[in-house]
C-alpha cells in the first residue's frame, strides 16, 4: 500500500490540461529544459549529421524527416500518453551513464560518427525511461528506436552490406535494358561487374558504372525507414509488420534497378544527365513510388487475414485490439 501511495505521488494527475494532447504546462518546460540541455549536450553529432544529409540528400536526406516521424509516433499514441503515470525510475541512470561515456570516448578516442549516434540514442531511452518510468517509456521505446534509422553508417559498415546488392542492381538492370533496346535494335548493353557498356545503334560506347550510379545502395537505408515507418504506423499485427520490414531489402535493390534503368536511358540522350543534380533529382523522385508500393503491401497485408469484425473492436497504435 506504501509503494502505491509512493508511486502515485511521483504521478501527473491525468485530469491536469494538457498541450497538443500530450504535455502538461508544468511538462512542456521541463520537456523544453531537458530538450535543450540534450541538444546542447550531442551538438557536434546532430551538426555532422546535418552536413552529412546536406551533402548526400540522396543518400541520407532522410534523417530530416526521422524525428518528425517519431514525433508522430507519439501523437498518434497520445491519448495513451495522457494517461499513462509518470514516475522516476532510478535503475535507468545506469545505461544513461554507460551511453554519455561511450559518446565521450567515440568522440574524443574512436572519433566514429555512427558509434556516436547509438550512444545518444541510448542516452535518450534511458533518459526517458529514467525520468518519466516504464509506464510512460512504453509507449514512446519504438519512437526512440526508430531514430536510430537517421544515423549515418560507416562507409565500410555500408560496402560491406551493399555490394552483393550492387551487383544484382547491375544485373537486373542490364536486363531491363536489354529488354528495351534489343527488340527494337535501338541499342544493347554488356556488363562487365558493376560496369554497363550501352553500345548505340551508331556504335558509340556509354559506359556506366553502376556503384556510382546508384550511390553504393546507400538508398536502402531510406528504404527501410520507409519501410520501417509504415509498418509500425499502416500494419496491426506485429506479423504483417516483420514482413513488410523483410521486404524493404527487395524493394530497395528493385527500385534501385529502376533508378540505373533511368539513368541509362538518360545517358543516350545526354551523358552528362547521369551526374550532379539530374542523379540526386532522380533518386529523390523514385522514393515517391516506392512509399505507394510500401502503402500497397500494407493495405493487402492487413487485409490478408481478417482479425474480427472492426466495428466490435478497436485497435492500439501498438497492435493490440482492446473491446
Amino acid at each position: 500500500m506504501t509503494s502505491v501511495q509512493s508511486t502515485s505521488s511521483n504521478s501527473l494527475p491525468n485530469d491536469e490540461p494538457r498541450v497538443i494532447g500530450i504535455f502538461t504546462r508544468s511538462g512542456i518546460l521541463v520537456t523544453g529544459f531537458v530538450f535543450i540541455c540534450f541538444v546542447a549536450l550531442f551538438y557536434r553529432w546532430f551538426i555532422h549529421q546535418g552536413k552529412i544529409s546536406l551533402h548526400a540528400p540522396e543518400d541520407w536526406g532522410h534523417a530530416f524527416v526521422i524525428p518528425l516521424i517519431s514525433g508522430y509516433m507519439v501523437w498518434l499514441a497520445r491519448e495513451k500518453v495522457a494517461r499513462a503515470e509518470i514516475s522516476v525510475f532510478w535503475p535507468a541512470i545506469v545505461p544513461f551513464i554507460l551511453g554519455m561515456q561511450a559518446y565521450a570516448y567515440n568522440l574524443f578516442n574512436v572519433q566514429n560518427h555512427m558509434l556516436q549516434g547509438m550512444s545518444m540514442i541510448l542516452t535518450l531511452g534511458s533518459l526517458s525511461l529514467w525520468m518519466l518510468g516504464p509506464a510512460m517509456f512504453r509507449y514512446l521505446f519504438l519512437p526512440i528506436a526508430y531514430l536510430v534509422l537517421m544515423i549515418t553508417i560507416s562507409e565500410s559498415f555500408m560496402l560491406a552490406i551493399t555490394f552483393k546488392l550492387q551487383l544484382i542492381a547491375s544485373q537486373g538492370s542490364w536486363l531491363i535494358l536489354n529488354l528495351i533496346g534489343n527488340p527494337f535494335g535501338w541499342f544493347e548493353v554488356d556488363i562487365d561487374g558493376n560496369t554497363l557498356m550501352i553500345l548505340t545503334s551508331s556504335g558509340e560506347s556509354l559506359p556506366m558504372n553502376v556503384a556510382e550510379a546508384c550511390s553504393g545502395m546507400r538508398m536502402v537505408v531510406a528504404f527501410y525507414a520507409l519501410a520501417v515507418a509504415v509498418a509500425l504506423m499502416g500494419s496491426t499485427q506485429w506479423w504483417q509488420r516483420i514482413a513488410l520490414i523483410l521486404l524493404a531489402g527487395p524493394v530497395a535493390v528493385f527500385m534501385n534497378m529502376i533508378r540505373v534503368t533511368v539513368l541509362g536511358l538518360l545517358m543516350l540522350v545526354n551523358p552528362d544527365l547521369v551526374s550532379g543534380d539530374a542523379h540526386t533529382v532522380i533518386g529523390t523522385l523514385l522514393l515517391v513510388p516506392s512509399l505507394g508500393l510500401f502503402l500497397g503491401m500494407s493495405w493487402m497485408l492487413n487485409r490478408l487475414i481478417s482479425t474480427g469484425d472492426p466495428s466490435e473492436s478497436t485497435t492500439t497504435e501498438n497492435g493490440v485490439q482492446a473491446s
